[in-house]
């Protein structure tokens, strides 16, 4: 669909950083926006319905989320590093979710200067129950999309061409 048809079909205040994209740009470019466009529309959703449903942000929501993956606990730079955020803001976050009772911090048995983080029983149930309402809320966004299928075949096969030592600077 073009970005003209897509502004009248969304909106202009919805269409979001597609809007920038003209058929005179190469296709590329506007693959980038598109991409980027759907990414931000959903994120967007996902971030109102956490604040609405759980009073909390998707920042915490992602912390709380590899905590769970890692049941042992993770390294304060370890969780920054799958986050992708420094370190202060860990700081915070940790700092935040430990006062509320879902975040522990223990001395690291292997460096006396590092904390071990993990969730609490409470943390983790406080969680699952996000997560749960987060997965239904993604089958709801994405699950009536006909070529869902064939989009995360093609976005994989963009990944694997993206890896190539070719595509890096």
């Amino acid at each position: 669909m073009k970005p003209a048809k897509l502004a009248a079909v969304l909106g202009e205040e919805a269409i979001g950083r597609e809007a920038r994209s003209v058929l005179e740009d190469h296709s590329t470019v506007r693959l980038w926006l598109r991409l980027l466009s759907c990414s931000t529309q959903i994120e967007q959703e996902i971030r109102t319905r956490l604040r609405q449903r759980f009073a909390t942000t998707l920042p915490r929501f992602d912390y709380l989320a590899q905590l769970e993956r890692h049941p042992e606990g993770l390294r304060m730079k370890q969780l920054g590093s799958y986050l992708m955020v420094s370190g202060g803001n860990v700081t915070g976050l940790t700092d935040q979710l430990e006062a509320e009772g879902f975040v522990q911090r223990l001395p690291d048995p292997e460096d006396r200067r590092s904390w071990i983080l993990k969730l609490t029983a409470q943390g983790r149930s406080h969680f699952l129950a996000m997560a749960a309402e987060h997965e239904a809320w993604l089958i709801e966004l994405l699950g009536g999309f006909e070529g869902a299928n064939r989009l995360y075949e093609l976005l994989g096969q963009l990944r694997v061409h993206l890896a190539q030592p070719e595509n890096k600077a």
